[in-house]
C-alpha cells in the first residue's frame, strides 16, 4: 500500500530525526528524495541520508535551505525540480525545539520556532502548490504534533505553531478541493529523535509514563504514517491528521 516508484519527493529537516527516517523509507518505495538541511553545519548529515538513498537504487540529494527564508525556498524548489523534474511529494516537516514558560519568553524565542513551523510550511507550500496544480497530482504531508492537542508547559510557540499547521492543513485541503493533491498531517507523539538529547532524563521518564503504551515511539513506528499519505492510496484522505501517539491522544 506504500508503492511510491517513480515519484519525486521534498522532505524538509531531513537530515536528522523524523525526516530522515522518512527519507530512508521513501527511497525504499521507489521515490527519488531531495533531502533539505538548514544550514552549513548539517551538511554532512544531509549527504550522509543522499548516499543512502542512492545505496537503495534511488537518486538522493542534499539541497540547503532555511524554510523560514523566501528566496532561500524558492531556489530550493527550483533546484529540485531542475534535478528531478519536478515535485510530487511535499512533507513539510523542518522544525525546531525551545523552551521557556510565557512570561519569561523572548518574543525571538517565538518569532523564531514560529518561522521554522508555520512560515516555513506555508512557503514550502506555496512554492510548489503552482505545478502540482498543472499537472493535478502531488501529496503534501505537514508534520504537526499531538502536543497541538494537548498542550505542553513551557513550550506555548511550540504547541502554538503545530496547532497552526492542524489548521493550515484542514484550510489547504478545502482549497485544493477536487483536484488530484491530497493534503494532510502527521502529528506524531514523543519519539526518540535527535530533539530529545537535552531533555533530562526525569523529564522523559515522566513523558513515558503519560503515555498508555508506556513508551516513547523509535523513529520506525512514526515513518509508515509518512509513507500511507503519501501513496495513492491516502488519496481520499483530505485535510486529516494521523497521530501515532502510543495513545498520549485520543483525536
Amino acid at each position: 500500500m506504500t508503492a511510491l516508484s517513480g515519484r519525486k519527493a521534498l522532505i524538509t529537516g531531513a537530515n536528522r530525526g523524523i525526516g530522515r527516517g522518512v527519507a530512508l523509507a521513501f527511497a525504499e518505495a521507489g521515490a527519488d528524495v531531495a533531502v533539505n538541511y538548514p544550514e552549513a553545519g548539517a551538511r554532512e548529515e544531509a549527504m550522509a541520508v543522499a548516499q543512502e538513498i542512492t545505496k537503495r537504487g534511488r537518486r538522493g540529494i542534499a539541497v540547503e535551505g532555511d524554510v523560514s527564508d523566501e528566496a532561500a525556498v524558492a531556489a530550493m524548489v527550483a533546484e529540485v525540480t531542475d534535478t528531478f523534474g519536478g515535485i510530487d511529494i511535499l512533507v513539510n516537516n523542518a522544525g525546531i525545539a525551545t523552551s521557556a514558560p510565557v512570561e519569561d519568553m523572548p518574543a525571538e524565542m517565538w518569532d523564531r520556532v514560529m518561522a521554522v513551523h508555520l512560515r516555513g510550511t506555508f512557503l514550502c507550500t506555496r512554492a510548489v502548490l503552482p505545478a502540482m496544480y498543472a499537472r493535478n497530482f502531488g501529496a503534501i504531508i505537514n508534520t504537526a504534533s499531538q502536543l497541538a492537542y494537548k498542550g505542553a508547559p513551557g513550550f506555548s510557540h511550540y504547541t502554538a505553531a503545530k496547532g497552526a499547521i492542524l489548521s493550515f492543513t484542514r484550510s489547504l485541503a478545502l482549497e485544493i478541493g477536487k483536484r488530484e493533491i491530497w493534503a494532510n498531517c502527521v502529528a506524531p507523539g514523543a519519539t526518540m529523535t535527535p530533539m530529545l538529547e537535552d531533555v533530562p532524563a526525569d523529564m522523559l521518564e515522566a513523558i513515558r509514563q503519560s503515555i498508555p503504551r508506556g513508551k516513547l515511539a523509535e523513529i520506525d513506528e512514526i515513518v509508515p504514517a509518512y509513507l500511507f499519505l503519501a501513496s495513492e492510496q491516502a488519496r481520499h484522505f483530505r485535510g486529516q491528521c494521523l497521530s501515532p501517539n502510543g495513545g498520549d491522544v485520543f483525536l
